[in-house]
């Protein structure tokens, strides 16, 4: 994320940084609040807890913004294109 606004404030195309810190931030919401429902087991569900509506909300960081399949699909253009070496953020 860091790096991202990084470049972002230097003026360089940094859209599949963009897509790889959504990629990775969207897909890690949603294990955790998965999580957090198979910890509360049924009452994950119901809306005594407002656990139900942040499982709903982190489906959504999925979707918005482009699902997951459009951010893998531009960091694998960049990757063609030189823009991206593997390995390069380990």
């Amino acid at each position: 994320m860091l790096n991202t606004a990084f470049t972002l404030d230097q003026g360089e195309d940094n859209r599949h940084l963009a897509s790889m810190a959504k990629l990775f931030g969207a897909n890690m919401g949603n294990r955790v609040i998965d999580r957090v429902i198979q910890i509360h087991s049924g009452m994950g569900y119901t809306k005594e807890l407002s656990i139900e509506r942040w499982y709903r909300e982190a489906r959504l960081w999925r979707i918005y913004d482009g699902t997951d399949e459009i951010q893998r699909l531009i960091i694998a253009r960049n990757l063609i294109k030189g823009h991206v070496k593997l390995g390069q953020f380990l």
